[in-house]
């Protein structure tokens, strides 16, 4: 099951909101990065973020992260790194209570 080429995940950020809250949002990255690295067999070093990730993660601050987030993993045969890409999903259109 290791030899995966490309997924999609949503990971959920819920152990990260346990603890400190003054770091949540570094402690996700490398929530995200141990997780990619268990599915798909390497090590958390050879799991590479894309900047657009990074930011969506910090988009709320270092207190506030995203409950989850949606990703595209992609990995690179030919030295063995695995891109974690995001996935837009697309925005819930506004909607009115009581209209």
């Amino acid at each position: 099951m290791k030899d995966k080429k490309e997924m999609v995940y949503t990971i959920p950020f819920k152990r990260v909101y346990w603890g400190r809250r003054v770091n949540r949002a570094a402690r996700a990255a490398r929530y995200l990065r141990r997780f990619i690295a268990r599915h798909f067999g390497v090590e958390p070093e050879n799991v590479v973020l894309h900047p657009a990730v990074n930011e969506y993660i910090w988009s709320r601050g270092i207190e506030k992260p995203p409950r989850r987030i949606t990703v595209r993993a992609v990995r690179d045969e030919e030295n063995g790194v695995v891109k974690v890409l995001l996935v837009r999903k697309p925005e819930k259109l506004g909607t009115a209570k009581g209209r």
